[in-house]
């Protein structure tokens, strides 16, 4: 049990650290990182529960927009849900770097709790493809929610409505992508690969874009103090 549970978090806590150690400038309190963890882990809960609910009152028999449409939406809602409500206006969302840990930390709280589930069913012989793909797809959505979050929060103009909005949309396109390329069965490797490279170079494109904004944030508060 103890192989197994590892084998599930510690993907998460993995890439995690990496984009926490990526911030150079500042350093955000380990606690509201956890909290935010935990958040995203929490959510994991309802999540399931609506799918269970919907699946037994066959709400929707149709299997892509269970598994494509749905599912992508919901996820990604609720973690978009919860960075709102809870993060969004707190003390310690201080900088425009923020935005990607916050991002990164609940979408990975829920794909930890999901990869335990996962690996309780069907054994540690997934692991490595679970890390390798929905784990840091979840975590690269994160990032990318996170960014937008981000440039809502912290910019100077009317575009933060748009900002905000992108946060959701975006990683819900992406999701969609993701679910639907599973889609495609015993082919879906010609496309999943490619659309992961695609993921990783958005995803840290995403990270670089937010350090200089952060450097940006910084100069206009230290021209202001």
């Amino acid at each position: 049990m103890f192989i197994l549970l590892s084998a599930a978090i510690a993907p998460a806590l993995a890439l995690l650290g990496y984009f926490y150690m990526r911030n150079q400038m500042a350093t955000e309190p380990r606690r509201t990182l956890i909290q935010a963890f935990l958040y995203g882990a929490v959510i994991t809960f309802p999540i399931l529960f609506i799918q269970y609910v919907m699946e037994q009152e066959g709400t929707m028999t149709n299997p892509f927009m269970t598994n494509v449409v749905f599912t992508s939406g919901i996820e990604e809602f609720f973690k978009w849900l919860i960075i709102f409500v809870l993060i969004f206006r707190h003390i310690e969302f201080d900088d425009p770097y923020d935005g990607i840990l916050y991002g990164a930390a609940v979408s990975l709280g829920f794909a930890t709790v999901e990869n335990v589930l996962y690996l309780l069913s069907f054994g540690l012989n997934t692991a490595f493809v679970r890390a390798l793909l929905p784990v840091s797809s979840h975590a690269l959505f994160g990032v990318v929610m996170g960014y937008y979050f981000g440039k809502s929060k912290f910019s100077n103009n009317d575009k933060w409505k748009e900002y905000l909005f992108l946060s959701i949309f975006i990683p819900i396109a992406l999701h969609f992508s993701y679910n639907l390329i599973w889609t495609l069965g015993g082919n879906f490797i010609y496309l999943m690969v490619p659309f992961m490279l695609f993921l990783w170079w958005f995803g840290l494109r995403k990270v670089k874009l937010a350090h200089q904004h952060l450097i940006e944030h910084l100069i206009e508060n230290n021209k202001h103090s």
